[in-house]
């Protein structure tokens, strides 16, 4: 267990949640976007209005909450977008986790932190409206970042403002404003912002994993989600 999983778990009466969930009465759907789900074609993932109606039939189908997933995940979906094949070796392997749920829903700060930065990274396969939160436990400083918001939400903010713990932040954005992706929200703890400011790789090439994993703890310290083969 490294420090801050340590600083999470010795600190959890402070955590608050990111999004609305009951663990006692709500259900979450795991949806793998590696090789392995033959569902998805490029058919689907082409075309961001036909993925995004997979995805809510999934849920409907399943009476799940949200889907959830992704840390980790070395994933064929990004083949979608030449933003993540830059050079000679593309970017695959998925370093937060997704929360897939209907554009609008509400996003909360876990912790008490100030607004590290902000941008609109609007390229297609982007995070869309993007906000980063710098937290600080016992000194020990780590970040936040929210990808694929509604652009509502970094429009009345500054560099530095408080944000306290449990306050809506803001809300999953429509396909014009999340980088053309179906509504969900990605969810990135990252330790050393490496001077970045309102951007941060989401997903890295595999052959940086070990550097990018370091970096960029499994979120799932901070959600409280379980599936019952302990993945969460």
């Amino acid at each position: 267990m490294g420090q801050l999983e340590k600083l999470i778990a010795a600190n959890a009466v402070r955590i608050h949640k990111v999004v609305d969930f009951d663990t006692s009465t709500d259900h979450l759907l795991p949806l793998d976007f590696t090789s392995s789900n033959t569902d998805l074609n490029d058919e689907i993932l082409n075309d961001t209005d036909f993925f995004a109606k997979w995805v809510s039939n999934k849920l409907k189908d399943d009476q799940a909450l949200y889907g959830i997933g992704g840390y980790n995940e070395h994933r064929t979906i990004y083949s979608r977008s030449a933003h993540f094949d830059t050079g000679e070796e593309p970017r695959r392997l998925h370093l937060g986790v997704d929360i897939w749920g209907p554009a609008g829903t509400p996003v909360y700060n876990f912790l008490e932190a100030k607004v590290h930065s902000f941008a609109n990274n609007n390229r297609y396969g982007d995070y869309g409206a993007t906000l980063i939160l710098r937290h600080e436990i016992d000194g020990y400083v780590f970040h936040a970042l929210y990808g694929h918001l509604n652009l509502a939400s970094i429009q009345q903010i500054k560099i530095g403002d408080d944000i306290p713990a449990g306050e809506k932040i803001a809300e999953f954005g429509v396909q014009e404003e999340n980088g053309f992706w179906p509504p969900h929200l990605h969810f990135q703890l990252i330790e050393d912002m490496q001077g970045k400011m309102g951007d941060y790789p989401g997903v890295c090439k595999f052959s940086e994993r070990t550097m990018y994993l370091k970096n960029c703890p499994d979120p799932a310290i901070i959600l409280n989600f379980s599936f019952p083969d302990g993945k969460f």
